[in-house]
């Protein structure tokens, strides 16, 4: 993921320019970096400490998410729908 990436989820899910520690931005950055990590896996299939860093993201993301839903359930929702997961 490089700066542009970083700059374009801010901007689509931040309140402002400058916000990078909202749940929603902090979710999406996951997602993206969830996204380049199992198209790496599918390619390296035996490299498991990427397997491993990408199994503690999927968790981080999971608990992010039960919180923002606790806190934000609108917010929450459309997160979800903007990024495509949870079925």
């Amino acid at each position: 993921m490089n700066l542009k990436n970083k700059q374009e989820i801010i901007e689509k899910f931040g309140a402002n320019a400058k916000d990078t520690g909202s749940a929603e931005v902090q979710i999406a950055m996951l997602t993206k970096k969830i996204s380049e990590l199992t198209e790496h896996m599918k390619a390296n299939k035996k490299d498991f400490a990427t397997k491993r860093g990408l199994l503690m993201m999927v968790g981080k993301r999971k608990r992010m998410l039960s919180f923002l839903k606790e806190k934000n359930l609108e917010g929450y929702r459309k997160l979800i729908k903007d990024l495509g997961i949870r079925g």
